[in-house]
């Protein structure tokens, strides 16, 4: 069984629920997983709800039940390698291919293509734990791009430590409908999840105080094609959806986004998001590395059709 053991930072006058500190400060869990994986919690050695108010300085212990996780399977996937060494992979992810499996997609991930490529040949039941991909990051299904996932617990840490302090550089391009007026500009707007469908998310508004993630991405216009536009977008925050979500609060949809966009007759195509550049430091070294992909053939042909 998992632990955990602290003394709770920060100052909180009103107080802070126990959960929700577990879940936004100490990020050990999220709330669901709290509830899924029954957390136990001792506030100065005496056992309380995960309800109880938490005012900072006092000792927390915590404790909960290891998640139930499906063996992965190794799958001999095609894979596109733009770099590999003894601790990291990168990889450029192919629209429509599951970063890790999840309900109703324990095959067929890039996980499940990883393992295999790692085994090679070894029965998985038969492998240390050492030999397991560790995804340090994640795209959408149906965005398309650079990932890098490590081979070892150390440097998935030290890949996962660059995540978490925000000195990772990503920069993705969009396909969009409509044109940004400024050629560049940043979208500052706190994200929440949608309260009328909780798979999906949205700019936190102004009666929303104190709620939502804060989130920043920087875009630049690339080119413009009149009623279309190519982008280049760097978030800064790592939210989920989070450019989709802020391109749309900024008036500029992006094609084919089907949860987020608006139906385009023209061009009935799918998510036209790309993670083309991607910057950080490798496991051993001191000096960041930069990967690069290319636009994929999806966006040239829509390119050269708006061009002509």
């Amino acid at each position: 069984m998992p632990s955990y053991s602290c003394t709770v930072e920060g100052s909180f006058v009103s107080g802070i629920r126990l959960d929700r500190y577990v879940a936004e400060h100490l990020k050990l869990l999220s709330r669901s997983q709290i509830k899924a994986r029954k957390l136990k919690a001792l506030v100065e050695g005496r056992g309380v709800k995960i309800s109880r108010l938490l005012f900072g300085g006092e000792g927390l212990d915590l404790s909960w039940e290891e998640a139930q996780v499906p063996l992965l399977l190794p799958q001999d996937l095609p894979l596109e390698v733009l770099y590999q060494d003894e601790r990291v992979i990168v990889v450029n992810k192919a629209q429509g291919m599951v970063v890790h499996p999840g309900a109703g997609n324990h095959q067929g991930t890039l996980a499940n293509a990883l393992l295999y490529r790692r085994l090679k040949g070894q029965a998985p039941e038969d492998a240390p734990d050492s030999l397991r991909p560790g995804i340090v990051h994640r795209l959408d299904k149906d965005t398309s791009g650079l990932l890098i996932a490590a081979w070892d617990q150390g440097a998935h840490a030290f890949l996962a430590e660059q995540f978490k302090k925000r000195t990772v550089k990503k920069s993705y391009a969009a396909l969009v409908q409509g044109c940004p007026p400024q050629g560049e500009g940043i979208i500052n707007v706190p994200i929440i999840r949608s309260r009328r469908d909780r798979k999906t998310f949205t700019v936190a508004g102004p009666g929303a105080k104190g709620k939502g993630r804060p989130s920043l991405t920087r875009y630049k216009l690339v080119r413009s094609y009149g009623d279309y536009s190519l982008l280049l977008v760097r978030p800064r925050t790592g939210r989920t959806h989070q450019i989709r979500v802020h391109l749309r609060h900024l008036g500029f949809p992006i094609l084919g986004d089907p949860i987020y966009g608006r139906r385009d007759k023209r061009f009935p195509v799918s998510l036209m998001l790309h993670a083309k550049n991607l910057s950080l430091i490798l496991p051993g070294e001191t000096q960041p590395r930069v990967f690069r992909s290319p636009l994929p053939e999806r966006f040239l042909e829509i390119m050269h059709v708006l061009r002509s």
